[in-house]
């Protein structure tokens, strides 16, 4: 299988790629148009700053790649942030792939501090295998930001509100936590994703 991980100005791509490594997974890291779009299966992390990974998105056109992609396509953190219509981060247009906003924490408790880091448990709405495997699981989060609720919601999170920890629609998938670093539950979610037929 040809996995391809999106490469921009995000960081954290190299745990996604050891990850992917100790799952008998060979993933290219690539900007280019051509690997991206005959890969088997597409990868867009990213922990950053929304405003600078857009606009090199737009420098190489990968915001226009990725929108016409057909095969299953993986958003994580920033990935899936830029996935949305828009952001309050740097007040960016996304790529509008899931139709709902990216929010700023607002604490509403002492204990919501921001960024919302750390295990924090996922629920999924709709029965599926998804939530036949991962309902209640606890999995890792950084993030300041977060994604409404909307039809895309696949799992959804509590930390000063509900916010979409997992979403979907067509063949792209997204995730707010980090399954790269959260341990075997986050190693097999990898692996669920990639069995995702197209």
């Amino acid at each position: 299988m040809k996995v391809a991980i999106i490469k921009y100005n995000g960081g954290n791509i190299f745990s996604v790629q050891e990850t992917l490594k100790r799952l008998g997974i060979e993933p290219i890291v690539t900007d280019q148009y051509e690997e991206i779009t005959n890969a088997d299966r597409v990868i867009f992390p990213g922990v950053g700053q929304a405003q600078s990974a857009m606009e090199y998105l737009k420098s190489r056109k990968l915001d226009l790649v990725i929108k016409e992609l057909q095969q299953p396509v993986l958003g994580i953190c920033l990935g899936l942030q830029l996935m949305c219509q828009h952001t309050e981060e740097g007040d960016v247009d996304g790529l509008g792939i899931f139709q709902t906003q990216v929010k700023r924490f607002v604490p509403t408790a002492t204990e919501n501090k921001v960024p919302h880091m750390g295990w924090n448990q996922v629920y999924f709405s709709e029965p599926s295998i998804w939530k036949e495997s991962f309902d209640e699981a606890y999995l890792y989060f950084v993030h300041s930001y977060f994604a409404e609720l909307c039809n895309d919601t696949l799992a959804w999170t509590p930390y000063a509100q509900k916010f979409s920890a997992m979403m979907q629609k067509d063949n792209f998938w997204a995730m707010q936590f980090h399954p790269e670093k959260s341990g075997d539950v986050g190693s097999k979610m990898l692996q669920q994703f990639l069995k995702q037929q197209p």
